[in-house]
């Protein structure tokens, strides 16, 4: 089977290779995604005059088989194919004879990839928010688990004032479901239909880019045709920063986690089926999954700069280069999916040791509760800061359980709605996820069915 830019002449093999670099095998997440666009490519062109229905019915049957063999892990792109979109036309056009070759017809490769990437993104960001929201919900659960359990704040990771359990993990909880905020943002931008771009300049046939919007499930055309081949590369930049901040929240909380589990500060106990041994130690379990989400987290934010590098000063139009804003942003995807589920696996099951948090408050702890004592009696508040600093030594210890408990304002460890207010906010999330997903869901079942 010729390439689709077949012209009569042989490619030198290393360049060959080296332009076709590793498509052929990451368009293997993309095989659904390309059945999907071109039904609804077929479709419309059948609409048109351009296919007859029968023309049609036969395409959508081979996309339908080229979907079943994919999901038996029979359906192979080589490396000579280039991509999946030759995979699929030459399948085609092998079963099918010449109505195969009709597939392409108004289409580029250009918005051809640029649709397969917005529905692998569309479902791939969809995945991303759920995992986002299993694990806010098991650190709430953690914090209503631990409310009470006293812990000490730190500011310039010295100890600085009563804070709790509930207060710390409470705070990532609120910022992943901060970051699904920013997800959803990056799926509005997402969710604009390429295709009808073609090579970046249109076709002179009368297709309707209205219709393939409408039947794959996008809430706009993205219109100018231009724009369509400009802004790749650009969306996947926004959905990588807004996965590079989920990791990033990811690897503070697993830095914290790994210093509070230690002897000297004994905090939190991790599961010992988390935690691999050492090769000469007998004695060690070490916080390996945690330490490898705080250094996946790089590959996420180079993944960004990688795709903000390559877009750097492109010309208008298609540019070759832009075959390299697929690779970090799918690595991106697989790097934060499996970070969320290993933290929401260790919380899970980690242990809190009471005693030992409230055995590690010491009276300094409690200077500037002192100076706010005083300050509320009517001595000025700066006054009260400078008789307490110079009397450290003659600040007596408190019960570090009454302290949380007297911090009642909004947002304060003792807040009678810390873990309520944020999971109400949980579940507003999860509705609106759980509509999106079946909206998408539903979208394929017509495009499959029609």
């Amino acid at each position: 089977m010729a390439k689709l830019w077949e012209k009569g002449y042989e490619l030198d093999e290393e360049m060959e290779a080296f332009t076709v670099g590793e498509d052929h095998i990451l368009d293997r997440e993309l095989v659904e995604a390309d059945v999907l666009g071109s039904i609804a490519h077929a479709k419309m062109l059948s609409e048109i005059g351009i296919l007859t229905e029968e023309e049609f019915r036969a395409l959508k049957e081979g996309l339908r088989e080229v979907l079943r063999l994919h999901g038996e892990g029979k359906f192979q792109i080589r490396r000579e194919q280039e991509d999946v979109h030759t995979a699929v036309e030459e399948f085609l056009t092998e079963r099918l004879g010449e109505v195969g070759k009709k597939l392409h017809t108004a289409r580029s490769r250009n918005d051809q990839v640029l649709v397969d990437m917005r529905l692998y993104t569309r479902d791939k960001l969809l995945e991303v928010m759920a995992e986002v929201l299993g694990t806010s919900e098991v650190l709430l659960d953690f914090a209503e688990a631990h409310r009470e359990v006293p812990m000490p704040g730190r500011t310039h990771t010295q100890r600085a004032m009563t804070s709790s359990v509930a207060l710390w993990a409470g705070a990532f909880a609120e910022s992943l479901l901060d970051d699904v905020k920013l997800l959803w943002g990056a799926y509005g931008l997402n969710d604009q239909n390429p295709l009808g771009s073609a090579a970046s300049y249109g076709v002179p046939l009368p297709i309707d880019r209205r219709r393939t919007t409408e039947l794959l499930g996008f809430s706009k055309v993205q219109h100018n045709v231009l724009y369509a081949n400009n802004s790749r590369g650009k969306v996947e930049a926004v959905v990588a920063f807004a996965l590079s901040q989920v990791v990033e929240d990811l690897a503070k909380l697993s830095d914290d986690l790994i210093w509070f589990s230690t002897p000297e500060f004994g905090y939190f106990s991790l599961p010992e089926e988390y935690c691999p041994g050492s090769s000469i130690m007998p004695q060690k379990r070490n916080p390996g999954p945690l330490e490898l989400v705080r250094a996946r987290s790089a590959r996420v934010t180079s993944g960004l700069f990688q795709l903000l590098l390559v877009l750097r000063n492109l010309p208008s139009g298609y540019n070759r280069d832009l075959q390299e804003t697929k690779g970090p942003l799918m690595e991106a995807v697989a790097v934060t999916v499996s970070c969320l589920r290993v933290v929401r696996k260790v919380f899970s099951k980690l242990e809190v040791n009471r005693e030992k948090l409230i055995s590690s408050f010491s009276p300094e702890i409690f200077a500037a509760d002192e100076a706010l004592r005083m300050a509320a009696e009517g001595v000025p508040f700066r006054e009260a800061y400078r008789r307490v600093a110079s009397d450290l030594e003659g600040l007596r210890s408190r019960d570090p359980v009454e302290e949380v408990l007297r911090r009642t304002h909004l947002g304060a460890p003792g807040d009678p709605e810390l873990v309520e207010l944020p999971r109400r906010w949980l579940e507003d999330e999860k509705r609106r996820l759980e509509e999106e997903r079946r909206r998408v869901e539903e979208v394929k079942r017509r495009l499959l069915e029609m």
